[in-house]
């Protein structure tokens, strides 16, 4: 919002720490959306819940310009309720397979889903630079505003809460659903076992790698065009482009990380934790060795496309790793267990896009190898936490019903 074309594309005089503080301000409301939706997505509709939450997103996305010209106040509060909306779509989202997933195909299903996440940035990033350059950046909202509006009806159109209830269905894949999923139940109706999920260090785990992967999601999304700018300095058009490429990437690799979980487990290759130590650690890992190597790429754009593309895409690879492990280790509490992890990861993000902003902000050109090393650190120390202390059995605290308060 701070580039080129002054008469299609207002100008702000923001510093790169109040830039920063922006970027995070979506944040906020995503912290404080994920308990609450965790735990109603166990006890309303999801259809209405994410519907709902999509089409308020989608209206902010619309105001958004006109938040900007108010003020930078104004302009964070209307991202932090972004973020309600987008925390609670986010969090509600993974419910559905509690009801839709026959186990075996939980993988395959989970990372379909998912690589939307890395779809959509791909798809905006290459539009982005486009309609900046020949509309202005206010159409950039209005047009993926009107989009967001436009799907959340054709969510209310096609999707149903369960099998029995979708109109479409054959009876033998309602029948097929049901029957593998008979022995796992939603959270609705029984009291949430606080303190033995508190006390679980799966539960950490998964929130420490959680936290990591945040942590490095939001730095490449929101800095990965400062930093082709700053090292090759591209024109808006070409940094859109840059910036896109890594995410076709990490489309594909998300889209084939489920069917290759998957086999592992039909096959009896691979037990169902050794699959998701085994993409976590790719999922963590790799992107710590190319973040690094991307740092020290200096201004030759060969070298910093590739180890862009490969730290972005490798990412996905946590898809079918920690991102689904509360799936395998409390079903029932799958929906609350996913916003308190998710609430970690967030605070993760939150810190991230903020740290990252002051850093720039210090010296905006020597920083990069700071940011990312940092990255790689945490990356690497809860990967070490996740490989000792992960599960992927269902929890004692999870298969009976416990009266244990708050």
């Amino acid at each position: 919002m701070t580039s080129s074309l002054p008469r299609k594309n207002p100008q702000y005089n923001w510093s790169l720490k109040t830039q920063g503080v922006i970027l995070s301000s979506i944040m906020y409301g995503l912290l404080i959306a994920q308990i609450p939706a965790g735990y109603l997505s166990g006890i309303f509709s999801i259809r209405k819940m994410i519907g709902c939450s999509l089409l308020l997103s989608s209206l902010l996305t619309l105001l958004t310009p006109l938040a900007a010209t108010a003020g930078e106040a104004f302009l964070m509060a209307c991202r932090a309720l972004q973020g309600l909306g987008q925390g609670t779509t986010l969090t509600a989202q993974h419910v559905i397979w509690v009801k839709w997933a026959p186990p075996l195909e939980q993988g395959r299903l989970t990372s379909m889903s998912i690589s939307g996440s890395v779809l959509g940035p791909f798809i905006a990033l290459l539009l982005t630079g486009f309609i900046c350059q020949s509309l202005g950046w206010p159409m950039v909202f209005y047009i993926f505003g009107a989009c967001g509006c436009a799907l959340s009806l054709v969510w209310f159109a096609l999707y149903h809460d369960n099998p029995e209830a979708h109109p479409c269905i054959s009876v033998a894949e309602r029948d097929f659903i049901t029957a593998s999923l008979a022995g796992q139940v939603s959270s609705s109706g029984h009291t949430l076992p606080i303190r033995a999920m508190l006390r679980s260090l799966p539960v950490w785990v998964i929130s420490l790698t959680s936290f990591a992967y945040f942590w490095m999601m939001r730095i490449i999304i929101f800095y990965s065009p400062m930093f082709i700018s700053s090292n090759l300095h591209t024109e808006v058009q070409e940094n859109g482009m840059l910036s896109a490429l890594p995410y076709l990437f990490g489309w594909i690799l998300s889209f084939l990380s489920g069917p290759m979980a998957d086999c592992f487990l039909a096959r009896n290759i691979l037990s169902m934790l050794t699959v998701r130590k085994l993409f976590t650690t790719l999922g963590l890992l790799l992107p710590a060795v190319f973040s690094v190597c991307l740092a020290s790429a200096g201004s030759s754009i060969q070298s910093v496309v590739v180890f862009l593309v490969l730290t972005n895409a490798t990412t996905s690879f946590c898809t079918v790793g920690m991102l689904i492990n509360p799936l395998d280790i409390a079903p029932r509490y799958y929906g609350f267990l996913k916003g308190m992890t998710i609430l970690i990861g967030m605070t993760g993000g939150l810190i991230s896009t903020t740290v990252t902003g002051i850093i720039l902000d210090q010296d905006p050109e020597s920083s990069w190898f700071k940011i990312f090393f940092l990255m790689a650190a945490i990356n690497v120390t809860s990967l070490i936490l996740y490989l000792i202390f992960a599960k992927a059995e269902i929890q004692d605290w999870a298969k009976e019903r416990q009266h244990t308060r708050l």
